[in-house]
């Protein structure tokens, strides 16, 4: 039910594809109540009878859960810091005596800030955009805020992602912070800069009909969140290992270019999950040179009116094929990746061995 109406908003969008008239067609489709509710109650129920009892769908949660895990407690961020250190030596060397940190290039004050902040003083604060209900926040570690254009749960809060409004950073000490998200108020309009450590897209992007809204999510992203905080995206792909996976590597692009590095890239079964650090406080994406938002695209971008009209938005699935749709979230990676080399290191194909219409006229 809630993919086949999403693949029906998708179709309604088409129609203003070609005047790119997409923020009209988003306020209205924010507009429709009746719908986006009928989606957040089949959202709930999926997790309610498929992923809670039988254990489905946690693996894209446990991911994000390990990579914070990881990233925050175990040293990862630290890891993370010294490389681009050490990477920035080498390009750069510093003369002899000198802190490698200050290497020409490295910038002092991304280093202070980096510096101070290796160790949380208190809980993971993470931004779940689309979060429907909340699955983060019956973790110890986190502290979790979900926002969603139509929530399904009270612990949800209400908020049109693609114009939320940007205001200048707190001065306040962690656990003021802390307090300050705890106390949020329903609907939430506006939220201050570099607020989070981890934002969170889980099976977002893919639900936008626009690429420049797509990257409109990346930006405000790296707006909200601290220096050296984590975006983390997942966006579904039921299709071969490698089928898609130029399109991955025009996505790490597109979104590096912000102000973004990639550390991490897993592909389950059914879908790609990639991590990336803010690494500049800036965003530093020059739109004049290369259109990056054309390369955060998905393949139903390049479908034609005719394939969209042809497609059956009345077909019923069976309880069986609603369970084995429900069981694709919860596959585990199958492939180990090497995210320095930009392949599967199963895999023989090169990115670059596929054309790929984006990249090409970039």
């Amino acid at each position: 039910m809630d993919l086949l109406w999403k693949r029906g908003f998708q179709h309604q969008c088409f129609s203003v594809v070609s005047a790119g008239d997409f923020d009209k067609i988003w306020k209205e489709h924010c507009k429709d109540e009746e719908k986006l509710c009928e989606y957040a109650v089949a959202m709930k129920n999926l997790a309610d009878n498929h992923w809670a009892k039988k254990c489905e769908g946690e693996g894209r949660i446990q991911w994000c859960l390990g990579v914070c895990q990881e990233y925050f407690f175990n040293g990862g961020k630290r890891k993370a810091i010294e490389k681009d250190a050490r990477r920035a030596a080498l390009h750069n060397p510093a003369p002899p005596g000198s802190n490698p940190l200050l290497a020409p290039g490295f910038d002092v004050s991304d280093v202070c800030a980096a510096n101070h902040s290796f160790h949380l003083p208190g809980k993971v604060r993470l931004l779940d955009v689309g979060s429907c209900y909340n699955p983060f926040m019956k973790y110890e570690d986190i502290l979790a805020v979900g926002i969603d254009i139509v929530p399904a749960v009270e612990t949800v809060y209400k908020c049109d992602f693609l114009n939320l409004q940007i205001q200048r950073p707190l001065q306040l000490a962690p656990d003021a912070v802390d307090a300050f998200l705890k106390q949020l108020r329903n609907p939430i309009d506006n939220l201050p800069a570099e607020l989070f450590h981890v934002v969170v897209f889980s099976l977002l992007l893919s639900y936008f009909p626009s690429r420049y809204q797509r990257w409109i999510c990346c930006k405000k992203a790296h707006e909200l969140l601290e220096l050296n905080g984590l975006l983390l995206i997942i966006t579904p792909d039921s299709s071969h290992q490698n089928r898609h996976a130029m399109m991955m590597k025009s996505w790490k692009i597109a979104i590096e270019s912000l102000g973004f590095k990639r550390m991490i890239y897993s592909k389950f079964s059914h879908m790609h999950l990639m991590a990336f650090r803010k690494t500049s406080l800036k965003t530093t994406s020059d739109l004049i040179t290369r259109n990056y938002p054309d390369m955060l695209y998905i393949p139903q971008d390049f479908n034609t009116v005719a394939e969209e009209e042809s497609s059956s938005f009345c077909y019923s699935r069976s309880e069986m094929e609603d369970e084995q749709m429900a069981y694709t979230f919860s596959e585990l990676p199958d492939v180990a990746y090497d995210s320095d080399s930009g392949e599967s290191q199963t895999s023989s194909m090169s990115f670059f061995e596929i054309e790929d219409p984006i990249l090409l006229l970039s």
